[in-house]
């Protein structure tokens, strides 16, 4: 299935809208060219109605929020449910500030999202209505491990059914859920987390994965962190003495734009709960 649904982005070619934050938004496009996607940005409430009217997915992420940017998520999210196209919620640094979980929550009572991808720190955070988290990335208290992996599923699932969306949990041990399944994924590389961005460019990804695969969501969303892990297993292998994060990034890019569906199905990492 991982390599049927990768595969569909390529023929489909998914245009996606993103509203997302300033500090990854390139790496966001290149990122959904590569895996075979389309990207378009705007954030300008006079602007999002029409775009999202000609996407198929709809992306938003709070990472750098702004009052109009807020108001264009809520109006860009209502016409994405009005057209019934697949819409993904990134809560990045929920519960670093009132204003992004306060925005986050809302946007979970007033847009219906398919997915909800996040760390472990900002999806506690919105199941619990307020949290904190160590800027915009995983307090490391909350790091999923094998130890506390089954408590980590049954949360996660939890989460799930209570907001009636996937949630993709992303860390050391990736879990994606439907509140009734749940992939385990140890796809990845720890040097990964020295990107800024990687999560950012994984929920563009994804948003293209799930829009092309509309009868396979779950399976969709799982390949798409598969793919992401593997692009940095690939990536991180490929590294010259004297690169660093910024060539790894690049690496990553690369290995997800040369990557081919048999190449994600044999390479992805992952058991079913």
């Amino acid at each position: 299935m991982m390599k049927e649904c990768f595969d569909r982005v390529r023929e489909q070619t998914p245009l996606v809208h993103n509203i997302t934050n300033y500090v990854t938004v390139n790496d966001v496009a290149n990122i959904l060219l590569a895996c075979g996607g389309s990207p378009i940005m705007s954030d300008e409430p006079e602007d999002v109605v029409d775009i999202t009217s000609i996407c198929g997915g709809l992306n938003i992420n709070i990472g750098t929020l702004n009052q109009r940017s807020i108001r264009s998520m809520f109006l860009a999210g209502q016409r994405a449910n009005e057209l019934g196209h697949t819409v993904l919620l990134d809560p990045v640094g929920a519960g670093a500030s009132g204003l992004r979980t306060s925005t986050a929550k809302e946007l979970m009572e007033k847009v219906k999202f398919d997915v909800i991808r996040g760390n472990i720190s900002e999806i506690k955070t919105l199941a619990q209505g307020s949290g904190t988290t160590k800027g915009v990335d995983a307090d490391v208290a909350d790091a999923v491990t094998e130890d506390n992996l089954e408590q980590a599923i049954a949360f996660v699932k939890d989460f799930s059914k209570s907001c009636g969306s996937i949630t993709a949990v992303t860390g050391a041990i990736d879990l994606v859920s439907d509140g009734d399944t749940c992939y385990v994924i140890r796809n990845g590389r720890s040097e990964m987390g020295k990107i800024t961005g990687t999560g950012c460019q994984l929920s563009g990804m994804m948003t293209a994965f799930v829009t092309a695969n509309p009868d396979h969501k779950l399976e969709a969303a799982a390949a798409a962190v598969c793919a992401m892990g593997l692009a940095g297993e690939t990536g991180f292998a490929r590294m010259q003495s004297g690169d660093g994060n910024s060539t790894f990034r690049n690496r990553i890019i690369d290995a997800v734009y040369n990557m081919t569906g048999e190449e994600l199905e044999r390479g992805a990492k992952y058991e079913v709960q």
